[in-house]
């Protein structure tokens, strides 16, 4: 018999070999016809995966992300199967879940599969659905897998095989279908009640744009076919939110084939909103006894083999500039924090002059591949809002919750009012992935929990995500139709102080090595400026809008009042211009609707009259006669509040 420990800490007995299904029947026959997989010791197996010793185990079900990701990982072999059925000799690279749905690389060889094709494939993936195919998990050794693909002729399944340990591969079955894979899976397919193939890309084998480009074919799936509706619709208002859309539209920023793919060309007023983000945060940074610090676009490599970028980023750099003199390298800087260490090595420090907080919207550059590359979320240059806080190891937790303050300020200031924070550890079976000492990085880990549980925060813990210097705590929000972010980051790191000698006297008049913590609450001003966007759908907070009061004269006759008001307002701090357009006064109010402008200021004969405005919000109507003086009152108190600076 072994001990199996349920979520809620109770215990059952079992015989050795049970699976999480039949333990899942013995609690309920209702709770089995909903169990995806299970989570055994905190690794996803087959819900029929036998158990041969005392476990902890979870039962997952589609309300679990886990289980979700089990039907997109089977769904991508039930795709698979029903392409290979229907375009035999078709050969297959990888094909994963993703955070909604799945994806599958395919060699179609001579066969262009275009989007005429999908609906056809997902015909045919029901169908299989529908035959409660298993899927059987086979342990296979490595001289049989690689017979197996050598006889298919798969040179894509022989490369992954040949990266693989014997003893730890499998294969998966299911129906007409084997596939090299890990798994976890359904208990069978029937589980997949709708389909929907959402769209073909290409994409290089491997990410390498030197390799042959394949055919990748993304979809989700559900167990009922009202939520694929409810995600349909949701997919639709998603194009309506695009950043790249609304970007264009609001006349935000460009991009430039002559200037280069993945290069942002920020436009008068997409300029103006990431200036306002950064002046809010230097506000809010210098508040929280932040200095301003700037640091060149290069560095000289060995900066970066120092702090080990290099090594980590060197393939998705730019490549290096050589200058006339003889082996002298430079790198475009991947990141900020190598700089920012030789600015605190720049004189002597004592423990009296700790915490240092440097800050810096700096602008790094990586060599994203070009297939990769999305709007404004995924570019080759931008700008972090980076800052170091250099402390004592005692001085850690305070910092830590301090910055943890500055991101709720922003959240709020953004409306970003649902968000998950997420502790993310290095995978203790890649330790060839980071760098530092076995000592420190327990030490920063620790630190992290630790605040994570004191600030009453409830984290989730993922391995493998930490930064290869250090582990960190990462804020994923949700935006105004659901979507996940990751938008702010606090990191601890030991390592970086180590390889740069970092030191300061302490009270003992001995050296000791400083703690450094890196923050980006915004993380990318490019990236944060196109989740804002499809967040907001345009209609951006008031201190933020481009413009935040159009002036419309009832007629030409107002037009000079209409310019009085105008340089009231900016004389008040107050974004206004004026539509002098010869169009009736509801063409232009529906106009300035149209455009998001959070105020219309009405003035015609009675407000010319009274030195008064009539004031509109947009999407809510009329507010009332107002005072100029008083409607710049009322727009700076509100700007005032949603900025948390009352």
């Amino acid at each position: 018999m072994i001990s199996i420990t349920l979520p809620d800490n109770s215990v059952r007995q079992y015989e050795s070999g049970v699976t999480a299904m039949e333990i899942a029947k013995s609690i309920s026959e209702g709770l089995a016809r909903n169990v995806l997989s299970a989570k055994v010791n905190g690794e996803v197996w087959d819900a029929n995966r036998e158990i041969n010793q005392d476990a902890k185990v979870q039962l997952l079900t589609w309300n679990d992300q886990e289980g979700k990701a089990t039907m997109w990982h089977s769904s991508a072999h039930l795709m698979a199967e029903a392409i290979e059925q229907l375009y035999p000799g078709v050969k297959f690279g990888i094909g994963p879940d993703i955070e909604n749905g799945f994806y599958y690389d395919i060699d179609t060889g001579d066969i262009t599969l275009t989007e005429s094709d999908l609906e056809a494939i997902e015909k045919r993936m029901l169908d299989l659905a529908r035959e409660k195919q298993t899927f059987e998990r086979v342990n296979v050794s490595k001289s049989e897998a690689n017979s197996y693909f050598t006889e298919k002729g798969d040179e894509y399944k022989l490369e992954l095989i040949h990266d693989l340990e014997d003893g730890q591969i499998t294969f998966y079955k299911s129906g007409t279908f084997t596939d090299l894979c890990r798994g976890p899976h359904l208990p069978d397919t029937s589980f997949i009640k709708a389909v929907k193939l959402l769209n073909i890309a290409g994409a290089y084998w491997r990410g390498d744009e030197k390799r042959k480009q394949l055919t990748r074919i993304y979809g989700i799936t559900f167990p009922k076919k009202k939520e694929l509706d409810e995600y349909l619709l949701l997919l639709e208002e998603a194009k309506k939110r695009d950043h790249r859309k609304l970007g264009k539209e609001l006349e935000l920023f460009a991009f430039s084939q002559k200037v280069g793919a993945g290069l942002p060309l920020w436009l008068p007023k997409g300029a103006m909103l990431r200036e306002r983000l950064e002046q809010y945060l230097k506000k809010v940074q210098k508040e929280a006894g932040y200095l301003p610090v700037i640091t060149p676009h290069i560095g000289n490599v060995n900066l970066y083999k120092t702090s080990g970028h290099y090594d980590k980023y060197g393939q998705d750099s730019f490549r290096p500039i050589t200058t006339p003199y003889e082996g002298e390298e430079f790198f475009l800087k991947p990141m900020n924090c190598p700089h920012h260490c030789e600015i605190y090595n720049n004189k002597p420090h004592s423990y009296k002059d700790l915490p240092i907080r440097y800050a810096e919207f700096g602008t790094v550059y990586r060599y994203e591949q070009s297939g990769e590359l999305h709007g404004l979320t995924r570019v080759r240059g931008f700008t972090q809002d980076d800052a170091h806080i250099f402390c004592t190891p005692d001085q850690i937790k305070t910092e830590f919750k301090a910055v943890i303050k500055i991101i709720m300020k922003i959240f709020k200031a953004l409306d970003f009012a649902e968000f998950i924070t997420q502790i993310s550890l290095r995978d203790p079976n890649t330790p060839e992935k980071y760098i530092g000492s076995e000592e420190n990085w327990q030490k920063a880990e620790k630190a992290i929990i630790e605040v994570a549980e004191e600030e009453g925060l409830e984290a989730i813990t993922e391995y493998g995500e930490a930064a290869f210097y250090g582990p960190k705590m990462d804020f994923m929000v949700r935006d105004a139709i659901g979507r996940k972010w990751q938008l702010g980051t606090i990191q601890v790191d030991y390592n970086l102080p180590e390889r740069f000698d970092l030191t300061y006297i302490g009270a003992d008049n001995e050296k000791h090595r400083p703690v450094m913590i890196h923050r980006a609450p915004f993380g990318s001003m490019e990236r944060f400026v196109a989740v804002l966007v499809e967040h907001c759908a345009g209609n951006f907070p008031l201190w933020l809008s481009p413009e935040q009061a159009i002036i419309l004269p009832i007629s030409e006759k107002y037009q000079n009042y209409a310019e009085n008001v105008l340089k009231s307002l900016n004389n008040s701090d107050i974004r206004a211009l004026i539509d002098d357009r010869s169009e009736k006064i509801s063409r232009k109010i529906r106009d300035a609707e149209v455009n998001k402008i959070p105020y219309m200021l009405i003035v015609g004969e009675k407000e010319a009259a009274e030195n008064q405005v009539s004031v509109r919000k947009h999407g809510e109507g009329d507010l009332g006669s107002f005072s100029i003086e008083d409607f710049a009152s009322l727009i700076n108190n509100e700007v005032n509040r949603l900025q948390g600076f009352e």
